[in-house]
């Protein structure tokens, strides 16, 4: 190297400003991951969002009014399908990262040359693609069944892509923070679970006390569910650009502080 009058610098990155190869194999390592396993981590989740409807219309859906102008089961369905989403985008993340700690492997996406931005990227993008394809298919489902057609698709579309990557990012942060399953149960039982339930899925925000409405317009995950409404029904609780502009700011925090995990290797490197 001497010879030809330079040298090359020990852990210096030769692939330019971002390394594609590395990101694009990170990628499609955790896209292959949930569809290995595809009966449950895509058939599952769309078997359990039909109970969900069928239960609710059973138990009172004959006996329950319009909601919002709608059908009670018209306005359960968008509500049904961003709660499935956000639940299988953070478990996508926070169960590879989990797993790669208790099983020791997690040295082989931290060793090979990517930044922190590319992992983050790397593990959003799997969240992302198993959040959408179970959105797919649940709004196929809804058509078929309920003849339920989307009145704005693409805001519906920003609204799951946003809220799959906000709780792929806050998936992230869990698993950095989970040393085992124990752990990740727990935050999924006492925070993730809640944010779903108590943020509009099965009731209009307009129908709760005044101080519970304020707890509610404070959750983020309120905000992507009265999105996917007004994409799939054309109403909703709170105005859609509202609602845009505060998950791209959650999502926007989320995934900041999942960067500065990743890039510094907190709870991640000895």
């Amino acid at each position: 190297m001497a010879d030809r009058g330079y040298q090359v610098e020990l852990g210096a990155r030769r692939f330019g400003r971002v390394n594609w190869l590395g990101l694009r194999a990170l990628a499609w390592r955790e896209v292959k991951r949930f569809l290995a396993v595809w009966t449950q981590t895509l058939l599952a989740p769309l078997v359990t969002a039909a109970l969900f409807l069928m239960i609710f219309n059973i138990a009172i859906g004959p006996r329950r009014g319009d909601v919002m102008g709608v059908p009670f089961l018209t306005f359960l369905a968008p509500g049904i399908m961003m709660m499935t989403v956000i639940q299988n985008a953070f478990a996508n993340t926070s169960s590879s990262i989990v797993i790669a700690k208790v099983q020791g492997n997690i040295v082989d996406t931290l060793m090979p040359p990517l930044s922190g931005l590319e992992i983050l990227l790397g593990y959003l993008a799997g969240a992302v693609a198993r959040g959408t394809l179970v959105a797919l298919g649940i709004g196929l489902g809804l058509m078929a069944v309920l003849q339920i057609v989307p009145a704005h698709p693409l805001t519906a579309l920003v609204f799951i892509v946003l809220g799959a990557a906000f709780l792929g990012g806050l998936g992230i942060v869990a698993g950095v923070f989970a040393d085992k399953f124990d752990q990740m149960a727990a935050i999924t039982n006492f925070i993730v679970t809640p944010l779903a339930f108590l943020s509009g899925t099965f009731y209009s925000v307009e129908a709760l006390p005044p101080v519970l409405k304020v707890i509610s317009h404070l959750n983020p995950v309120f905000y992507l569910i009265d999105g996917v409404r007004f994409g799939v029904i054309g109403t909703s609780d709170s105005p859609p650009m509202l609602g845009l502009a505060v998950c791209s700011g959650a999502t926007f925090a989320v995934c900041l502080l999942a960067w500065v995990m990743l890039r510094t290797g907190y709870r991640l490197k000895p």
